[in-house]
């Protein structure tokens, strides 16, 4: 008798996509013991070796080139919804025009870290934080303390680029031909299961090796952007490369994965700058696919979009009708000399999702119980899910000088 635990270790994939290849009918369903155990038979088998080696010689993988890219990877290299990249001028100003002293620093709501590096880059110590665990290693890329080896980093990132690989994984079975193409999704997954192998890192030189396969994945990604979804038509088919990531040096940063409303009563900063969630658009579905690989806990995914089932931790109340009372809690407890808020005037100008949770008048009325407060606007594209075009569009820059 031939168990499922004994195919899942001969063949190297999950039971999940034993049970969805018996679903969909590719493979035949297996006769069960008198425990209801299934019973994998040699018919089986063959079923099971003959969709391995179709992906396999499928994908047609070239043999890759070895060299390191000169090109170093750059904090800006990646596609984020409500990226503040194209507004750092504008926050920049605003900021050394209508503040003084600031040393240090706090990001809260972190997501790619733009802002952040641009604070970085004039020596301030910085304090960052996000929710999702995908930032949380591109955070200890670009602001960690702990000092990396280059060589290494440069030696591992050009054995990752070489792999070739030779069976099916997690990647390429609930991905593959959706959000990559079938070739990189098999590398990305053997890529994702060689970097778990290394032994020989820190943690801050593992989040480099992770943080160039997702800047890599994000390239190459069959997407508008996000992956709530993914085009019908496969036309990103340019093979995979990782990049080495730039290389700071920094000291006395603070990175955190944690709760904003928890984090502000244990920090101390400057400027606090906050750029919450703006609408009911979580970003944890919204990047549910860069989550699962970069925690590489394989869970079950469901539905067309292949998302995690469990995604509790990576929810926002501030995509719910609590976003106005847990905005009024974390204002009221930051410890800081000034509070800068990045926020839009969408308002009801979007679909209903894209609409704004917290109104205008709401996010001055809550500033204004912690100190004097001034209003800075700049004229700014919207991210849109679909083709809606929206006139007079702004940021909005809330600037709190604190009792």
């Amino acid at each position: 008798m031939t168990t499922t635990k004994e195919i899942e270790i001969k063949y190297d994939i999950t039971r999940q996509t034993l049970h969805n290849w018996i679903s969909e009918g590719t493979i035949s369903l297996p006769p069960k013991d008198w425990r209801g155990w299934f019973d994998w038979k040699v018919k089986n088998e063959k079923e099971i070796q003959e969709i391995l080696s179709k992906k396999v010689y499928k994908n047609n993988f070239q043999q890759p080139n070895l060299a390191i890219p000169t090109e170093k990877l750059n904090i800006h290299n990646r596609r984020y919804i409500g990226s503040k990249q194209k507004m750092l001028t504008f926050i920049d100003n605003i900021v050394k025009e209508n503040t003084t002293d600031i040393k240090v620093v706090a990001d809260i709501f972190g997501g790619t870290g733009s802002v952040a590096n641009l604070f970085r880059k004039q020596g301030k110590r910085i304090i960052l934080n996000d929710i999702l665990y995908s930032n949380y290693l591109s955070f200890l890329t670009w602001f960690g303390n702990e000092e990396v080896n280059q060589k290494s980093i440069e030696d591992k990132i050009s054995e990752l680029n070489s792999i070739i690989p030779k069976k099916e994984n997690y990647v390429s079975h609930h991905f593959g031909d959706k959000y990559f193409s079938l070739e990189n999704a098999t590398k990305i997954g053997a890529i994702r299961e060689k970097i778990e192998e290394y032994n020989d890192l820190n943690k801050r030189e593992k989040a480099f090796l992770l943080t160039s396969l997702l800047y890599a994945m994000d390239k190459v990604a069959n997407t508008v952007g996000h992956y709530d979804a993914y085009r019908r038509k496969m036309d990103s088919l340019t093979p995979i490369q990782l990049k080495v990531p730039e290389m700071n040096n920094n000291n006395g940063n603070e990175i955190y994965k944690t709760d904003a409303n928890l984090l502000v009563r244990k920090i101390k900063a400057d400027l606090v700058y906050i750029d919450t969630p703006y609408n009911s658009r979580q970003y944890g579905d919204a990047y549910h696919l860069l989550e699962n690989i970069m925690e590489w806990k394989k869970p079950e995914v469901e539905g067309v979009a292949k998302k995690m089932i469990n995604r509790k931790h990576i929810k926002s109340n501030y995509n719910t009708a609590k976003a106005p009372e847990v905005f009024l809690d974390l204002i009221e407890n930051i410890q800081s000399k000034y509070i800068l808020v990045s926020y839009n005037n969408m308002a009801k100008k979007g679909s209903g999702r894209s609409n704004a949770k917290i109104s205008n008048e709401e996010i001055l009325k809550i500033l204004k119980n912690r100190g004097k407060v001034s209003v800075f606007s700049t004229d700014f594209n919207v991210f849109t899910t679909g083709k809606t075009n929206i006139d007079n569009h702004k940021e909005l820059l809330y600037l709190c000088e604190v009792k």
